[in-house]
């Protein structure tokens, strides 16, 4: 799993302003494109869009706490069993404060990108049922080729926080971006839930940002986040990412876009 400086969280920067549109004459529910045509999915709503619902328009914008509202947090933690560790452990407060560590400039795909992270969230968590990997004590994630990030003794770095952060390289490299030590406390990442979301953000801004906002679809980043899935790796797995997806974007109004899975 990659540093950073930006995300989800550029939409601290409430006020995107939709364009006049130029000799389009769309429908209300049709976006105006960069070129003058009308249409939807993002080589019409996506950059360019002159008018309409556009994804950079003020209906796609807002703040982060405006989207990942308590109650869009609540639907996917209370699917989780009540005796799960992460029904006490994760929270929206903690998601909301690691997320104001990443602010940066607005982008045109802020829901989309948001439902892409979560989605991914619920599928990796179990609806944030799971701090850490079953059985992952029992695997080894060393790889002692990476001699930038040595691995130490006695200390296992198997699958932690919302998105499983795995390896000894990605540890150390979260820890040094986000003020831990990754490599001598691996567990800190299921102690402290604020660092927790934070390292999860850390690994969605090094490898899945620039896939999302670039158009390449939510399939590259189950490749980003869990390749072993992809090309008929474990199909049904792929299947229930973009289904989780596909409902988020639906719950925030965005359309999800092409090259779905992987």
């Amino acid at each position: 799993m990659a540093q950073t400086p930006l995300l989800i969280v550029c939409l601290l920067f409430t006020g995107i302003a939709a364009t006049t549109a130029q000799n389009c004459g769309c429908s209300s529910d049709l976006c105006c494109s960069k070129f003058g045509y009308c249409g939807t999915g993002a080589d019409y709503c996506g950059n360019g869009c002159q008018a309409g619902p556009c994804y950079s328009s003020p209906n796609n914008g807002g703040s982060v706490a405006d989207i990942v509202t308590q109650s869009f947090f609540d639907d996917i933690i209370n699917q989780a069993d009540s005796g799960c560790a992460g029904r006490r452990f994760y929270s929206r407060d903690a998601f909301l404060t690691a997320a104001n560590y990443y602010p940066g400039p607005c982008y045109s795909y802020a829901r989309r990108e948001i439902a892409a992270f979560f989605g991914h969230v619920t599928h990796e968590t179990g609806h944030f049922c799971y701090i850490e990997e079953i059985d992952g004590a029992s695997k080894d994630y060393c790889d002692t080729t990476r001699t930038d990030w040595p691995c130490v003794s006695s200390r296992d770095y198997y699958g932690r926080g919302p998105l499983q952060l795995t390896w000894n390289y990605n540890y150390g490299a979260a820890g040094q971006a986000i003020g831990f030590d990754g490599l001598d406390a691996p567990e800190t990442v299921t102690n402290d839930v604020v660092i927790s979301f934070r390292t999860a953000l850390w690994y969605w801004m090094n490898n899945c940002h620039s896939r999302i906002t670039s158009g390449e679809g939510f399939g590259s980043t189950i490749r980003a986040i869990n390749a072993i899935e992809c090309d008929g790796g474990n199909t049904p797995a792929v299947n229930a990412r973009v289904e989780y997806y596909s409902d988020y974007c639906s719950q925030f109004g965005v359309d999800p876009g092409d090259n779905l899975t992987c």
